[in-house]
């Protein structure tokens, strides 16, 4: 299957390679680093463009946001609980917390804008977006010295590992429809549910496959019993299409 080239910002030299099948996840802190500040930046760069069109970015805040809440964000915890000093931190982890909070607060302006919550015009809105780009290249540049101080930058690995969650499932599972024979075959349920469990009440997503995704409805359904509802489009032999609904809560 073909791959994909993930491109890193301006100041950045690597480049990872996405394969669907027999992927290849982030082996190093350095790694991880680079996709993450890859997919943000790309994201941002469309939140700023459209506003150099002069426009209300309403949906690319709603993706910059989106990732940076299940991905970024997420990340950051991983690493304060896998990576930084369990006690007695140090200066420069205590900073790098710092980073994450700035970070976090970042993220709360950009989803208040997102939601039209908030009087944010757009002058501010492109300069939050900006510095967090900038704080994020800072920060992740700072957060590689600190980690591999005692240890050759190749030796601290990533915080996803074979296994646990991929990075890579988000851009593979993002928008309303999920081609589910994109994903490596052995992480197809898991990155299915992954993508499922942030699914706001009411929202709904189309799953595509030349298989039955029976198996994500019954993960799903053991890990939130009732919460989902799953419609068939189109019930095989050659492609399955599964409308996934998001139930609200049930009254009291």
């Amino acid at each position: 299957m073909k791959a994909t080239q993930l491109m890193t910002g301006p100041d950045q030299e690597r480049e990872e390679t996405v394969i669907a099948d027999g992927r290849e996840h982030p082996r190093t802190l350095a790694d991880e680093h680079a996709l993450l500040l890859a997919q943000v930046a790309g994201r941002a760069e469309q939140v700023l463009a459209a506003f150099a069109e002069d426009r209300w970015p309403a949906e690319e805040l709603q993706a910059l946001v989106g990732y940076l809440r299940a991905e970024l964000l997420h990340h950051a915890a991983d690493e304060e609980w896998l990576l930084f000093p369990a006690r007695h931190p140090a200066a420069a982890f205590a900073r790098l917390a710092r980073d994450h909070d700035r970070l976090r607060a970042a993220t709360e302006v950009l989803e208040q804008a997102a939601a039209g919550a908030g009087l944010h015009s757009g002058v501010h809105v492109a300069a939050v977006t900006r510095d967090l780009l900038d704080q994020l290249r800072r920060h992740l540049a700072a957060e590689e010295l600190a980690l591999t101080a005692a240890a050759a930058p190749a030796s601290v690995p990533a915080t996803t590992g074979p296994g646990s969650r991929q990075h890579e499932w988000y851009q593979l599972t993002e928008g309303p429809v999920i081609n589910l024979d994109a994903l490596p075959r052995d992480e197809v349920t898991d990155a299915a549910v992954d993508r499922l469990m942030r699914l706001r009440s009411g929202e709904q997503v189309e799953l595509r496959s030349a298989r039955d995704p029976e198996a994500v409805w019954q993960r799903i359904d053991q890990l939130s019993p009732g919460r989902y509802g799953f419609a068939y489009l189109q019930d095989g032999p050659v492609q399955w299409r599964v409308q996934v609904t998001r139930r609200p809560p049930a009254s009291s």
